[in-house]
């Protein structure tokens, strides 16, 4: 690999950490970048998944202050994410991906439209025990299960996984965007890490673009929670939901022409 290569992975990395830990939509960046240097499809999707790891730990590290007070909900829903994306991957090394990929954009386009219908954030007015006495929510039962479907995808293919897992989050939880981001950044990054195990064991990983590709996510994992804090959340909601609809015409485009 050039020195011209490794930079460009490491500055798509820092792009699609930042876009990843904000909006799950990693992979529209850091995708397309293993492709462009010449990594094929495949291992392309692969290596993605294992460079995701240190997304997750950079986001997640950045993400203590959102995280607080949803340890039990953590545990319930992070080895769901573990077993859909044990399966997925799974799925992916013994199964042709291209019927799949047929309805990755509606997919897509239906987590997208889920973020903008969201209902309006139910923030918890303070930490703790207290907090769950005079917070009325309470998670559905099928949040588990969805938990599984979507990880499962996002083993199997990759693509805006993120994207669906936060759609989840917030209309399941009923928590704010910066919550409901923190929670969706630990479950996929369950999901990505069980994935990336399988890949490496027994799939075809790209090493030379996926360490400049996850030391950029790592950073940009890093910053990106830093941001979501801070930013008006209906237009982060809407920003999301935008990029979305977009990556689901992309793909559509690429699969259906």
């Amino acid at each position: 690999m050039s020195p011209t290569e490794f930079g460009l992975l490491v500055i798509a990395g820092v792009g699609a950490g930042l876009v990843g830990s904000m909006a799950g939509l990693a992979s529209l960046i850091s995708f397309p970048a293993l492709l462009a240097v010449g990594v094929p499809p495949v291992t392309a999707n692969m290596t993605n998944t294992v460079s995701m790891s240190l997304l997750a730990v950079g986001s997640v590290s950045a993400s203590r202050p959102e995280l607080h007070g949803q340890r039990g909900r953590l545990l319930r829903l992070v080895p769901a994410a573990m077993l859909g994306g044990a399966a997925g991957a799974a799925l992916l090394m013994l199964t042709p991906t291209d019927a799949f990929e047929r309805i990755v954009p509606v997919l897509i386009a239906l987590a997208s439209a889920a973020i903008l219908v969201a209902p309006p954030p139910a923030e918890l007015a303070a930490e703790g025990a207290l907090d769950q006495q005079r917070h009325p929510h309470r998670d559905p039962r099928w949040l588990p299960l969805g938990t599984v479907g979507v990880a499962l995808y996002g083993g199997y293919f990759g693509a805006a996984a993120g994207t669906l897992m936060l759609a989840l989050s917030l209309l399941g939880t009923g928590e704010g965007m910066p919550r409901g981001n923190a929670l969706r950044n630990v479950i996929m990054g369950g999901a990505n890490t069980v994935a990336a195990v399988g890949f490496v064991v027994v799939g075809s990983v790209a090493w030379t673009a996926a360490l400049p590709l996850a030391l950029g996510l790592f950073v940009g994992g890093r910053l990106g929670p830093g941001i979501v804090r801070r930013a008006p959340q209906a237009l982060l909601k809407r920003a999301v939901a935008v990029a979305g609809l977009a990556l689901a015409l992309y793909l559509g485009v690429q699969v259906w022409t």
